[in-house]
This record gives structure tokens, sequence and C-alpha cells, in this order.
């Protein structure tokens, strides 16, 4: 029990909060969003390219929404910013529960990438105001296993609810977002947001702000290695699901039951790992992260059983538990004072890589076979750790010559 109570004690009432409620939006999303194209099918006459488009239109829209979210977050407020996510979601998926017409859906799913890509960035910086330096990577570990537990979870409340056929898992989803922001309303209150965000008396515009991003070269090495590593990651959904399904017995039921390992493998090791990692620098995280999506990426390529697939996939969650979590800390040590929502907005940037790796994927597995294309995945995300050592000497002379 004194460990529980001492757990709870060292994090601020609203981070836990965020970490939960992060967990429980997962679990609302996760129940119907991946199944839109799947409903869409069934309750409308859209073609399927004009599906794809409706759902491609999100991820669009969240790649550069992103920073502007951020940055009027360092202007006008977390609250302001978060909670015009929160209850805008809430009525997203009330209206994919009633809409009908292609344009309507395509708009909501537009909104619907706005809002992730405001709320998340803003409430990553927001628990890091309330966060003490040497426990941050923690905090973003949890949130990063919370958000897993939720996507584990969520996919069978939504096939168990009808997800695909009925409007019922989009209604229970806006709910969710009403609940969690209904909630997080009153602890921002309780606990004082207002003082927190008080002592904030530059007002930076959104141009200015642009320009500090822009200029920050630090930065633009980070997000080039966010790209890249992103154009690898992706294959473990995209073109993973492809080469399983057509190469292997029952391959839609085995690359359910990979996706099933990877987010036992982050809920069971997320916090040995980080605890792991707290020894070390971010930067080293982010490296042998790399490094073990490199192993994985060249595992899938190379294995002829379910087993060895299985054994690659837990070899790259462990990267992905190192990598991800590691890359909001370097950004949190880089953003200029007032500028923390800025930058883990312009983190959204880094979503890039999460277009073109399809496409590029899609390239080589028609064109040569999924072992060259695998095998080339995993150089391309080895390339990504030049651009993050590069970003870290650079910030480490800048540092140099201020002190």
């Amino acid at each position: 029990m004194n460990r529980i109570q001492l757990f709870f004690r060292s994090y601020h009432p609203i981070v836990l909060s965020l970490v939960f409620g992060h967990g429980l939006s997962r679990i609302g999303s996760s129940m119907s969003l991946p199944f839109l194209a799947l409903y869409l099918a069934n309750t409308t006459d859209m073609s399927k390219t004009m599906i794809g488009v409706v759902v491609g239109a999100g991820a669009l829209v969240g790649t550069f929404g992103g920073f502007i979210g951020g940055a009027l977050s360092d202007r006008l407020g977390r609250r302001a910013i978060m909670f015009t996510a929160l209850f805008l979601w809430c009525l997203v998926f009330i209206g994919f529960a009633v809409a009908k017409l292609p344009l309507m859906f395509m708009f909501l799913n537009m909104i619907n990438g706005l809002c992730r890509s405001w709320f998340e960035p803003v409430s990553q910086a927001l628990m890091a105001d309330l966060t003490e330096p040497g426990k941050r990577l923690k905090v973003f570990s949890m949130r990063y296993m919370a958000a897993n537990f939720g996507v584990s979870v969520g996919p069978l409340l939504g096939a168990w609810l009808g997800t695909g056929n009925g409007s019922l898992p989009f209604l229970v989803t806006g709910f969710i977002y009403l609940l969690y922001g209904a909630v997080l309303y009153s602890l921002l209150l309780s606990f004082g947001i207002k003082e927190i965000e008080a002592p904030k008396k530059e007002k930076i515009t959104l141009a200015a702000a642009w320009q500090v991003v822009r200029r920050d070269s630090c930065l633009k090495l980070f997000l080039i290695g966010a790209i890249v590593v992103g154009i690898g990651y992706c294959q473990m959904t995209v073109t993973l699901s492809q080469y399983v399904s057509d190469g292997f017995e029952h391959g839609v039921r085995l690359f359910a039951a990979l996706m099933s390992v990877n987010a036992v493998t982050v809920i069971t090791l997320q916090i040995p790992i980080s605890r792991w990692a707290e020894k070390y620098s971010p930067l080293v995280g982010i490296h042998v992260g790399n490094v073990l999506f490199a192993a994985g990426l060249i595992g899938f390529a190379f294995s002829a059983h379910w087993l060895g697939l299985a054994l690659s996939m837990v070899v790259f969650t462990l990267g992905e538990i190192l990598n991800y979590p590691a890359g909001s800390v370097l950004l949190d040590r880089l953003a200029p004072h007032g500028m923390r929502g800025t930058y883990f907005g312009a983190q959204t940037f880094g979503n890039l890589g999460q277009f073109i790796g399809p496409w590029a994927g899609g390239f080589l597995l028609g064109a040569y076979n999924g072992a060259v294309m695998f095998t080339v995945m995993g150089v391309v995300v080895l390339c990504a750790s030049f651009f993050y050592w590069a970003g870290q000497r650079e910030f480490i002379e800048r540092s140099r010559a201020r002190a």
C-alpha cells in the first residue's frame, strides 16, 4: 500500500488523470476508427477510392494541425486548446453515427485529425509543465503504455458492439470523450490550472512561433529523424498485413495475433524498460530503439514460421518502447521557455513518414518481395540515428555557446 501511495504522490493528480484519460480515450477511438472504412463500405455507396480519401483526410490534416494547436496553447493556455479539442471530438463521433453524405464524413474525419493533433501534443506539454525533469521520461512512458492498453482493448469492444454494421460504437466513443472532458475540466479547476498558466506573460504570435521553429536546425534534424523512423515503423501495420495474409496460412488471423503481441509486449515491458532507459540519455534510447526496429523488420523479412514473426514483433516492439518516449523527452529539452506546446505540436510534422512509408513499402513489396522490402526498411530506420545524432550534437554546441 505504501508503494501505491508513494506512486500517486510522486506525480501531479492532473498528470495521472491525463495518463488514465489517454488510455480511456484510446479505448474509445480504437473501438470505432480502425473500422471506419468497413463502416463506410457497409452503410454508404462510396467507392473504395473515396473511402480511402475519407479515411486518409484525418491524418493529413493532423500532420499540419499539431503545430497550430501547440502554438495556440502557448499563447492562449493549455485549457482552451485541450477542451476545444475534446468537446469537438465528442461532436465528431456523434456526427459519424448520423452522417450520410461522403463530404460530411470527410469533413468529420478532418476535424477528428485536427482534434487529435491539438489535444495530444498540448496534453504532453501540460504533463511536462507539471512534472519535474527527472521524471518526465517515466511520465511519457506511462502515457505510451496507457495508449497501447487502450488500443489492445478497444478493437475487441468494437467487434462486440458491432462496428462496421452499426453506429453504436461511434456514439459510445462520443460519450467517452464527453465524460473525459467533463472530468478533466473539474480536475483542472480543482488543482489550480489558472495558477499554473498565470506566470506566462509572453504572448508569442503564431507567425513568430513559426519563425522560431523554422530557424531551429536542431528541431529540423529531430523531425527528419522522426519522419525516417515513421517510414519504417508504419510497415508494421500497412505492409506487414499484406505480407502475412498473402504468404502464411490463416494470414489474417496471424496478423491479428501479431498486433496482440505488440500490445501485450508494451503493457508488460514498458515500465521495466523505462527504468533502464532512465539511466541513460534520451539519445541512447533512440539509438537502441532504432537498432531494435531494424532487427525486427529484418526478422519479418526472413521468418518462415509464425514463431519467427512473433519473436520479430517482440524485438520490434522493444524498439517502439524505447524510441517514442525518448523522442518526447528530446523535444521537451529542446523547447525554449514558453514554447513547449509549440514544439510538441511541431512533432506532428514527423507524421509525414506515415504518408511516405505505405507508398514506399507497397512499391517495394510489389516490385520485389517482402524480404527485400523489410530489409530496405530496416536500413532506412538505422539511417534515422544519424539525424538524431546530428541534432543532439548541434544542441550541445548551442548550449555551450550560451553558457
